[in-house]
């Protein structure tokens, strides 16, 4: 699964790809951090590095399946 998260002030969005069983998890903790619970959103990737947000500094968070991420043109 795909996260993107828009970060407030920042040029780029941030992006961290997580297994699929931890889709609920992030779902958790987002709903959990915007709640009022913690001041930083924790995600840890595949790879088992953990990413901390600021949640006052979240602009969006999109959660989706993790796509093909073709670059360049291509028929579809």
């Amino acid at each position: 699964m795909d996260i993107r998260i828009g970060i407030t002030h920042g040029g780029r969005e941030l992006s961290v790809e997580i297994d699929d069983d931890g889709a609920d998890d992030a779902a958790a903790a987002l709903e959990g951090a915007l709640g009022g619970d913690s001041t930083v959103l924790w995600l840890t990737d595949r790879s088992g590095r953990r990413v901390g947000v600021p949640v006052d500094k979240l602009a969006f968070l999109e959660l989706g399946p993790a796509g093909d991420r073709r670059i360049g043109f291509a028929a579809d």
